[in-house]
């Protein structure tokens, strides 16, 4: 067995009683792994990824191990993410055209699987707090194709003043123990102590009130953690809805199949957990068995728990007006450029009422409805479409990974041995006619990243931070039959 605390095997063991032994009994067992597939993608289907079997609730999920040299992986075709954490994005289900906030996001798998639901369609700001993680961020969602996010680094009440009341609906999967992650986050284990579950509610607390800020009336929100701690589950949303009466507890649905459990309101209160007094006075509250836990002696993944509540539509409109994006204007020279590049190298770009906008030389389209952003610390605005360079524009690795390959004008298919080739940065010498200048690779009818055509060879723009050695066991890229 994992080596637990003392403490914690005391506290479940009183609070599980007849469930205890085949509670602990888990943390001997081995983690399960699972992905989710990326429908963003022109051709959303595995080609080197092994296929255990569906995970039982939401239609992206699948059990098996991701490699992260893999074509799936590289292209943004899956998502390696733990089996109990993809039923959080499940819970929100947003949809095209909403306003969508992901508070606490790195390293992605929660923004990636809303972004699924939303189609690129609408706005998704996914938040980090911590630059490091808010970079991983960054780059899993650029990897997977989605178009519509808003990258952020800042505190949460740096985000609140900013945005107040301006999304439909809002995750926060909350910093939390990580009870539930304890077989396989060893690191976990060692950081926890019997009073680091209040703690982190108290942290919780803080940040939950700045999301509330910032969800409009009539808007959603799911809390969630991977935790089992009652201080940070039940306690968190029994204080929520005290705190905030405009707040109700919605249902969430727990088809047999899937071993969802109820909510325990008998844990929402803090003497009874502490072990304080031997009977709870919350067990009439029976709304709190609206929330979702997900016990691992029950089901295939690790613990989570997850709440999806609703702020009444009569709550009090704030007066606090949120501007929109004043984009930075193109120069004459730059809109020549771009525009050029955009006949010679996409077909029929629709900006579908995006708007241009600059960093410094780098070109993005903002996704509509995007607020001013003027003093924020913003890592990544929409669709990065390129930079420009003296006298010509270089083509952003997200835009071969955003667009299905029949919106480019050149592609290239890559085999096995040009696969290997182009991920470690070289030259790819074609066995196809090619007219000089941009050219997107593909493999398994995804886009991989750019080359350019000149002089007879395919010049290698894969970025050199991702590039690596395919090797021997790796699998082979299957034809593109598709």
């Amino acid at each position: 067995m994992t080596n637990l605390p003392t403490d914690f095997i005391s506290k479940y063991t009183r609070l599980l009683g007849d469930e205890a032994p085949a509670f602990f009994d888990t943390f001997d067992d081995q983690v399960q792994k699972a992905y989710r597939m990326n429908p963003l993608k022109a051709h959303p289907i595995v080609s080197d990824t092994p296929d255990h079997g569906p995970v039982p609730y939401g239609q992206w999920g699948h059990f098996g191990a991701v490699s992260g040299h893999s074509v799936d992986h590289v292209t943004g075709v899956v998502y390696s993410q733990e089996p109990s954490a993809q039923f959080v994005g499940e819970v929100l289900q947003p949809q095209p055209g909403e306003r969508v906030l992901d508070l606490a996001a790195a390293p992605g798998g929660k923004t990636t699987h809303l972004a699924a639901f939303m189609q690129q369609d609408g706005l998704l700001w996914a938040n980090e707090i911590f630059m490091n993680r808010a970079k991983i961020l960054s780059e899993n969602i650029e990897r997977m194709g989605v178009q519509n996010s808003i990258v952020s680094s800042h505190a949460p009440a740096e985000l609140s003043a900013k945005l107040p009341q301006f999304f439909d609906k809002i995750l926060l999967d909350a910093p939390c123990s990580g009870e539930g992650m304890f077989r396989k986050n060893p690191a976990a284990v060692a950081q926890w102590h019997q009073d680091f579950p209040q703690e982190l509610a108290d942290l919780q607390r803080e940040i939950l009130k700045e999301a509330m800020k910032m969800l409009r009336p009539g808007g959603q929100i799911v809390y969630s953690t991977c935790t089992f701690a009652p201080e940070e589950d039940e306690q968190m949303i029994a204080w929520l809805m005290q705190e905030y009466p405009e707040m109700t507890l919605l249902p969430i649905e727990k088809p047999a199949h899937t071993h969802v459990s109820d909510g325990r309101p008998a844990w929402a209160d803090h003497d009874y957990t502490a072990g304080q007094t031997s009977e709870s006075t919350t067990v009439d509250q029976i709304e709190l068995a609206k929330t979702a836990r997900l016990w691992p002696q029950v089901l295939q993944g690790e613990g989570h728990f997850v709440a999806k509540l609703q702020k009444s539509a009569t709550a009090v409109v704030t007066d606090v007006n949120v501007k929109p994006l004043v984009p930075s204007p193109l120069s004459r020279a730059q809109e020549q450029i771009v525009t050029a590049f955009l006949s010679d190298t996409l077909v029929d770009f629709d900006l579908a009422g995006r708007t241009f906008t600059l960093f410094g030389d780098r070109l993005y389209l903002a996704p509509v409805e995007t607020p001013d952003i003027t003093g924020m610390k913003i890592l990544r605005l929409g669709l990065e479409l390129g930079t420009f360079k003296k006298n010509r524009f270089e083509p952003a690795h997200a835009l071969a990974l955003a667009l299905p390959p029949k919106a480019f004008v050149q592609t290239y298919a890559l085999d096995t041995a040009d696969w290997a080739k182009f991920v470690h940065g070289d030259v790819i010498r074609p066995d196809v006619s090619l007219q000089k200048g941009w050219v997107v690779m593909t493999a398994n009818g995804n886009g991989v990243g750019w080359g350019k055509f000149v002089d007879g060879q395919i010049k290698n723009f894969f970025p050199k931070g991702l590039r690596f050695v395919v090797k021997p066991n790796d699998a082979p890229l299957a034809p593109e039959e598709y």
